[in-house]
């Protein structure tokens, strides 16, 4: 191994979307032929056993499912994927659902995987994908050659359903319901502080700038309101920005 390797950082990043779309999307690619059959599900060191993960479909695949048919298989690992995809599945025996009553396993699940996605060094949202841009660049101090564009017109969004069947799919992804409304919670205040942090640096290149005129003797700006105190207050008032130690005190009140 090189020495380059050896110290070689790595990030854990990840984008959540709306889980009534992303369940829809996976029926949809479901549908079509999609299959996850490569996928070992290795979980402290063994994959699941065939009574752990029965199989939803006979033959070599699910096409042509009907979105009842979808919902109605309970060992669908589509049902709340965003949380168990992101949370530590040891802490619940893996795929053996004998190891603790359902509502505690669910608990665990969901606390594990708020926790994993709070220490990410980045995620996004499909919803905002603006924001999520902006904070990418932020994060990582990249420039995209060009702006993330927002897609709303998707296969997801072409399917009609009657408000019973909504509420049918969030109650089969209630844990991704509720991981969803934290990680937009969460979302937002990353977003706003980098904004705040934005302006700050913004303002203090401004200053940077007019230091030169500054140490002028006689010298004052345009604005008859402009005093030499002022950078006294503009000091003040950043110190008084969210920091990143308050932002992971907020963050964790969760």
């Amino acid at each position: 191994m090189s020495t380059s390797e050896l110290f070689r950082k790595f990030y854990y990043i990840t984008l959540l979307r709306d889980p009534v779309s992303r369940y829809l999307s996976e029926w949809r690619h479901v549908q079509r032929g999609a299959t996850w059959k490569t996928a070992l599900h290795m979980c402290d060191g063994r994959t699941p056993t065939p009574e752990e993960l029965p199989s939803c479909y006979e033959g070599a695949d699910w096409s042509g499912c009907t979105l009842q048919q979808f919902m109605d298989c309970p060992y669908n690992l589509a049902n709340n994927r965003q949380v168990r995809m992101l949370a530590d599945l040891s802490l619940v025996g893996c795929y053996n659902m004998s190891t603790l009553p359902e509502k505690k396993r669910a608990q665990i699940l969901l606390e594990s995987a708020k926790k994993n996605l709070r220490d990410m060094a980045f995620f996004g949202l499909t919803e905002f994908q603006r924001k999520t841009q902006y904070l990418f660049e932020r994060t990582f101090r990249l420039r995209f050659i060009q702006p993330f564009v927002q897609y709303n017109s998707t296969r997801a969004a072409g399917v009609d359903l009657d408000n019973d069947t909504v509420q049918r799919i969030e109650e089969l992804n209630d844990l991704d319901m509720q991981l969803y409304d934290y990680a937009w919670d969460l979302f937002q205040q990353r977003y706003m502080y980098q904004r705040q942090l934005e302006r700050r640096e913004q303002r203090l290149k401004e200053r940077a700038a007019l230091l030169p005129f500054l140490r002028s003797p006689g010298y004052a700006p345009n604005d008859p309101t402009w005093s030499r105190d002022e950078g006294t207050a503009e000091s003040e008032a950043a110190s008084r920005l969210p920091t990143e130690d308050y932002m992971n005190h907020i963050i964790n009140r969760w």
